[in-house]
């Protein structure tokens, strides 16, 4: 039977009475409880379930809902105490800032007052309750309208939770989904600390010493400390990926996926699903992120030959790493290396961190060059692009006070580094003169080819399985937007050459076979295979019919090194 998995489906509710296919995490609501903190902020990666979290909390404690239906053979309707004392007894105030971003800071203003004009229209008894005073069901129809001054707005979410309270008669649970979102986003597009003076008194009031708040739950990729968003609030705690407690509850551990797995029929996936979407380490568990898990099962039950994809690829904020090292004063590239070679690297954590950091014209001091480093691999970290080595990768290691071994996660996330580091290489050799390299090719002068691009190499980022596809790839980044036609596996005769650089112009072209070699020794034996496979596929053949001058390049890589040799 094929499982309704919940692709895009967000909301408890519709997940639950559509019949989706639903991984009990119920039990969350019983550790929320157990310690009775007033301000919980959980900070996880994109894509983990936090917003479906925090969905089932409101169907659980809305006292405008009667869910018990909902939660019916579920882990938390076994607990008849909670069940009692809190299923629907509590107003619950439950806002998304994920879809608050744009380009511009007034569009993004816009949306945040469409969003408060929305939640007041759909809780229509904040305008028309008899229990609330005149002034307060004016300035929530000022809300609906659109027509509340700045400061109306950056109170909004205290009065909107003073006012509930007022209607029900009981403290308010307040939940915030993603409410870092606008501030990543305001980042990328340079109006960063607009969003924040914004965002600051929006949680601010709301949060600090606030008699109407029961407690508030609050979910973000990282906790923004330094500009004082939580400084103050009472009875505040930070659950990030560090910190065991709620490790279990965002994401899929090995036990949900042996079920997961049992359920849908597709136990022989699991080692393939496991190298590309676990391997994240939260608190004391190794976790999988539910988003690719449940798209990839959905693509194998129309395909079970379906192999593994890049899912969270264009859903979280890729441009991270192509800005860290793009930073010129930040010597990260070994480290880079060694991370996509399967290695860790060494860095203290800090999970206190801002997103001003990834601003296009963000300034490094000299000074300042290690604490930025150490804080751009913190927010890889605190974002999902690295985590936390395991106890066995890392036996015999003595770590620092607060120090952790961090490496890539997973299959996916590696490709993500591939894909950024091989667009910031096409984007950086632009910038860099390389007629002494054309020359050199036109002229057949392969002893100058050789060091010309053995520099440029040693100046990009490796790893041991770029191999030809990689090289492949560099080549024709090194003749691309230079006035030439660059073509990749065009066919021509009786194969598909690895490059043919066309120069119009001057009625020449270069036909270039790459090959990757296994030892050093090895360069020269390459380079003779890949001008042998030029000539046995007559990849010239139909070119020398239109150009005065063709020649053919055999190139051989290892490491950082290449050797070429070329046929006339």
């Amino acid at each position: 039977m094929r499982l309704r998995f919940p692709l895009g489906i967000d909301s408890f509710e519709k997940l639950i009475t559509s019949k989706g296919y639903y991984v009990d995490k119920t039990e969350f609501i019983c550790e929320l409880l157990s310690v009775p903190f007033e301000v919980n902020l959980i900070t996880r990666p994109r894509r983990f379930g936090k917003t479906l979290t925090l969905s089932m909390l409101k169907d659980f404690f809305d006292i405008s809902k009667d869910s018990k239906e909902h939660f019916a053979g579920l882990a938390i309707s076994k607990d008849i105490n909670i069940c009692e004392r809190w299923m629907n007894k509590w107003p619950v105030l439950f806002l998304t800032l994920k879809n608050i971003e744009g380009m511009k800071f007034e569009s993004v203003y816009n949306q945040l007052k469409a969003m408060l004009s929305d939640y007041c229209i759909e809780n229509s008894y904040l305008s028309e309750s008899e229990k609330i005073n005149l002034d307060d069901r004016q300035l929530v129809q000022r809300f609906k309208s659109k027509s509340a001054t700045d400061e109306e707005i950056k109170n909004s979410l205290y009065t909107l939770i003073r006012i509930m309270s007022i209607h029900y008669g009981k403290p308010v649970i307040l939940l915030i989904d993603e409410y870092d979102v606008p501030l990543s986003n305001a980042s990328e597009n340079g109006y960063y600390r607009q969003m924040l003076d914004i965002i600051r008194s929006f949680l601010g009031k709301a949060l600090k010493t606030n008699e109407y708040l029961k407690f508030a739950v609050i979910t973000g990729c990282l906790r923004i400390a330094k500009e004082s968003i939580f400084t103050g609030t009472n009875n505040f705690v930070t659950n990030s990926i560090t910190s065991d407690r709620f490790d279990e509850y965002i994401g899929f551990t090995e036990n949900d996926m042996q079920k997961i797995l049992k359920d849908s029929g597709f136990e022989d996936h699991a080692e393939e699903i496991k190298d590309w979407y676990n391997g994240y380490r939260f608190g004391s568990i190794n976790v999988y992120c539910p988003w690719d898990v449940l798209n990839h099962l959905a693509a194998l039950q129309v395909n079970p030959n379906k192999a593994p994809e890049n899912y969270w690829e264009n859903t979280s904020h890729n441009g991270i790493i192509k800005t860290f090292i793009s930073r010129d004063k930040l010597d990260v590239q070994d480290k880079f290396e060694t991370l996509m070679t399967g290695g860790y690297i060494l860095v203290t954590v800090n999970d206190n961190l801002t997103y001003d950091i990834l601003k296009a014209d963000y300034q490094i001091a000299d000074k300042d060059v290690e604490a930025a480093e150490k804080n751009f691999w913190n927010l890889l970290y605190m974002t999902g692009y690295l985590t936390k080595a395991s106890d066995e990768e890392i036996k015999g290691l003595s770590l620092k006070d607060r120090q952790a071994a961090l490496k890539i996660p997973n299959e996916e996330v590696k490709s993500i580094f591939r894909t950024a580091i091989i667009e910031w290489f096409n984007e950086s050799v632009q910038t860099i003169d390389r007629s002494e390299l054309f020359n050199a090719f036109w002229e057949q002068n392969t002893e100058s080819a050789e060091n010309i691009i053995s520099d440029i190499l040693f100046d990009t980022i490796s790893y041991y399985d770029y191999k030809e596809s990689y090289y492949h790839a560099f080549l024709a980044g090194l003749f691309t937007g230079a006035g030439f036609a660059v073509e990749s596996n065009y066919e021509y005769g009786n194969g598909r050459p690895d490059v043919i650089v066309k120069d119009r112009k001057n009625r020449r072209v270069l036909v270039i076979e790459v090959k990757h070699a296994g030892s050093e020794e090895k360069l020269s034996e390459e380079c003779d295979r890949a001008i042998k496979q030029i000539e046995e596929k007559k990849y010239t053949l139909k070119l020398s019919k239109g150009y005065r001058t063709v020649i053919s390049y055999g190139i051989a890589f290892y490491d950082k090194e290449c050797r070429i040799k070329s046929v006339c």
